[in-house]
């Protein structure tokens, strides 16, 4: 298309605003096709659609910003070869025109997360150019809320904001356990890109990675989440299913809402024990018996209490971990013994994603759980299941279980908890046919 009929479509709108667009256009049309060139093709019909969408967005947005440098004169039908210097000059181009204004900085920053992608353009969908580790040091140059401009190996490329700091962080922690292990360990925290994070709602506290050291080292991350233990949570709400669907069963959330706490608080023993701390000394020494195994365990929390709700959980899991096991304790008070909670067997719940493609994964770690329990003498709840729609399961993409090991009657002495610790190790290693 020729300027003067850019000129004569615009009507009567100013001709420098419509010069400029007439530019902008070509350049977003030249930049396509040099590409489509340099692949040695014409360019396909749906190219010459974006090319469309391109102008008719030109025709209706001013705003405001500086007009992109033209990188040469394709057009749509061009069929030159491009040499590998003009193609990457025109993916630098792109990488400019989508990149957020960034106030200019000058600094050094340091990574401060585990496995953090280094990314071609300031997008979660650009291409990850490498994965870096905290400690990492890198220099930026420009700096936004959400994404900063860095030099990495003399090139530019771009990271989430919220990953690097000034101050250089510890690289790794060492976290005492018992055994012949030395439980080095890292802290991990929820990564935004992660699929399903969003969907999270707290998520700034931070797991623990364990490393077992030994030569019976099974290369195996076992995720223990001792249940509750997230002051707060229990006034959040989060999506149900990742598809937004209302829940198929009833239970602490009723049968048909599509939110739920984001995790509550737990019961109370007939004691006046917090759950949350019974389920924490389970998941201590269920960590201490895996890594003396061999498996590698990632600790959701420690502590009384760590900012991280049933997703962010969840999410952490499918992404660190081989299995997810989640310890609870039932609101009951008979004392039923152990039970784990298994997928309800509703068409719509087992078809969706990824509940389709992992429940019954869930239930083979289940039995084997449960299996291992009653090996070591515990006591089990009817055939060891109780069909429930959970937000663990409804996210979880490795194998996944809430395992309830007992209700508020049930004896939670120093004693029983390691039997527990037992049995559920026993569970782990069935599992995994060891």
């Amino acid at each position: 298309m020729k300027r003067a009929e850019w000129c004569e479509k615009a009507g009567n709108r100013k001709e420098n605003r419509t010069m400029k667009r007439w530019k902008k256009f070509m350049t977003t049309a030249g930049l396509l096709a040099a590409m489509a060139a340099a692949s040695g093709c014409q360019m396909k019909n749906y190219e010459k659609i974006e090319l469309s969408k391109a102008q008719e967005s030109e025709e209706g947005t001013d705003d405001g910003k500086e007009d992109v440098k033209e990188t040469g004169n394709a057009s749509p039908d061009h069929e030159a070869e491009v040499p590998d210097a003009q193609r990457s000059a025109v993916n630098a181009e792109i990488t400019k025109e989508t990149a957020p204004e960034m106030e200019a900085r000058d600094e050094v920053v340091y990574v401060d997360a585990t496995n953090l992608n280094v990314r071609t353009a300031p997008r979660s969908d650009a291409a990850v150019a490498a994965s870096l580790n905290r400690g990492a040091q890198l220099k930026r140059t420009g700096y936004s809320k959400f994404w900063s401009r860095v030099i990495y190996q003399d090139k530019e490329y771009y990271i989430a904001s919220q990953y690097l700091t000034t101050t250089k962080p510890v690289e790794e922690t060492t976290a005492a356990s018992s055994g012949t292990t030395d439980g080095n360990a890292g802290e991990v925290g929820l990564n935004p890109e992660w699929k399903y994070a969003s969907s999270s709602k707290i998520n700034s506290g931070k797991a623990v990675l364990y490393r077992a050291e030994g030569s019976n080292r099974k290369g195996k991350v076992v995720c223990v989440n001792a249940g509750h233990g997230t002051q707060g949570g229990s006034s959040v709400k989060t999506q149900c299913h990742p598809d937004g669907t209302p829940k198929v069963t009833g239970g602490s959330t009723a049968a048909g809402a599509v939110t739920a706490t984001a995790i509550s608080s737990g019961m109370t023993f007939d004691d006046g024990t917090p759950e949350s701390k019974v389920t924490l000394a389970v998941a201590k020494v269920l960590k201490d018996k895996l890594l003396a195994r061999g498996y590698d365990v990632l600790m959701i929390r420690e502590s009384d209490d760590v900012q991280l709700d049933n997703i962010a959980r969840t999410v952490l899991a499918n992404n660190l971990a081989d299995c997810h096991i989640a310890i609870h304790y039932d609101s009951t008070s008979s004392d039923k013994g152990a039970f784990y909670m298994s997928v309800p067997d509703v068409a719509s719940y087992r078809s969706m994603e990824p509940v389709a493609s992992h429940w019954q994964q869930h239930h083979a770690l289940g039995d084997s759980l449960i299996a291992g329990l009653k090996g070591v003498g515990v006591k089990l709840f009817s055939d060891g299941r109780m069909a429930m729609d959970l937000t663990q399961t409804s996210y979880s993409t490795v194998p996944s279980v809430d395992i309830e090991v007992g209700d508020k009657a049930s004896d939670h002495s120093a004693a029983a908890v390691d039997k527990l610790g037992n049995g559920l190790a026993d569970g782990v290693e069935l599992f995994f046919g060891n």
